[in-house]
């Protein structure tokens, strides 16, 4: 009898199917943990993480974890993860204590739970798109696909402590040409801008530009970056 048991070949278990899943002893409730965990678009990197992820047993997790396979980028990394990543969960940090998002490798950023190599990798790709870097942390919401509560949890260990340097435009003397110089902001919307500070008699606060027509309310706190009232 036990020579007809399924053979396990090595596999990654950020792939387990409800088939999978079942064939190893998992019951559906951890595998729907696994499914609604990988939805987010979040990745297990370690076997903890798969138990704590899913809830399995420590004699189902002993059995099958021998199994896992990572990528390599995992691999070569977990020495450094397993002996630093717990800074990443202590009392909250200080502004001193925090590491310079600006400097961040792509080793580090993937301490925080929740980035994997792919995110990672659009962090310092957005970064590296800008000469000198970020201004400010909010320019994270512009990594497509990372989420609020990801966010803060790189906020939690990272900071923008060398921003780049910028003249900000004045909102309410600006051209249309200068107003297209700023993220999120296009021809269009520039002119709206502009109209609508005529009709206004000049902007009283910054936010009012969220009442111009087509205006990205939800990029706001990235347009004000670039912009100051006088």
């Amino acid at each position: 009898m036990e020579s007809r048991k399924p053979k396990i070949y090595p596999f990654n278990p950020n792939y387990i199917t409800d088939f999978k899943g079942a064939s190893l002893g998992m019951t559906n409730e951890e595998i729907d943990r696994l499914l609604a965990f990988r939805k987010q678009d979040k990745w297990i990197n370690s076997t903890k993480q798969f138990q704590e992820v899913t809830q399995i047993s420590d004699s189902l997790l002993d059995a099958i974890s021998p199994y896992f396979k990572f990528p390599d980028w995992v691999n070569n990394a977990s020495k450094t993860v397993e002996k630093t990543n717990y800074a990443f969960n202590n009392k909250p940090k200080t502004f001193a204590e925090k590491l310079d998002l600006n400097k961040a490798t792509a080793e580090q950023l993937q301490q925080v739970h929740g980035i994997g190599a792919y995110y990672a990798e659009r962090i310092i790709k957005l970064r590296n798109s800008f000469p000198g870097g970020f201004i400010d942390m909010v320019q994270l919401q512009d990594v497509y696909g990372l989420k609020p509560e990801v966010i803060e949890k790189i906020s939690e260990a990272f900071a923008v402590k060398s921003p780049r340097a910028i003249n900000k435009i004045i909102l309410n003397k600006a051209s249309v040409d200068e107003l297209v110089t700023i993220q999120h902001i296009d021809y269009n919307l520039a002119f709206n801008i502009v109209e609508q500070r005529k009709l206004r008699d000049g902007y009283k606060s910054i936010d009012e530009l969220k009442k111009v027509k087509d205006f990205p309310v939800n990029k706001i706190d990235i347009i004000k970056l670039y912009l100051s009232l006088d």
